[in-house]
């Protein structure tokens, strides 16, 4: 197993739009996918949700920090580091989330739920949304 985590997380810090086609070297064909944005099943949905990032995004990567593996199964905790399409000065953005990843008996990926919070990792992040967002939080917070 150690082998075939060792080529995914490969795959993932050095994904670019040409590399999205080879995710079935990888992944299942009825593979199933969830984020905070989508829920799909198949290769070819997922594929297009890796190569819609490189339209909305700029210099979109991947790097991943951690690794636990148990049995057919594993969790990645990475950074995805991007900039905002077309903004003059775009700073590097960072998300810190965690992938969890069930494999079948030939080492594909069957299931991969990312896991990361859209409001403090995203929406904090946009201009309008991210003020409204942080005084939400305030709010809360007490």
């Amino acid at each position: 197993m150690e082998q075939t985590i060792d080529r995914l997380v490969q795959y993932f810090e050095t994904l670019n739009p040409a590399r999205v086609a080879r995710m079935g070297e990888l992944y299942a064909p009825q593979v199933w996918f969830k984020d905070p944005f989508n829920e799909v099943q198949g290769l070819a949905a997922v594929q297009h949700i890796f190569s819609h990032m490189y339209v909305a995004l700029d210099r979109p990567r991947f790097v991943v920090t951690e690794r636990i593996v148990e049995g057919q199964q594993c969790f990645l905790t990475w950074d995805f580091e991007f900039y905002f399409r077309g903004r003059r000065n775009a700073a590097l953005q960072t998300i810190r989330g965690t992938s969890h990843l069930r494999f079948n008996a030939a080492g594909q990926v069957v299931y991969h739920r990312d896991y990361w919070d859209a409001a403090e990792e995203l929406y904090e992040k946009l201009p309008l949304l991210g003020s409204l967002m942080r005084w939400l939080k305030r709010r809360v917070a007490g």
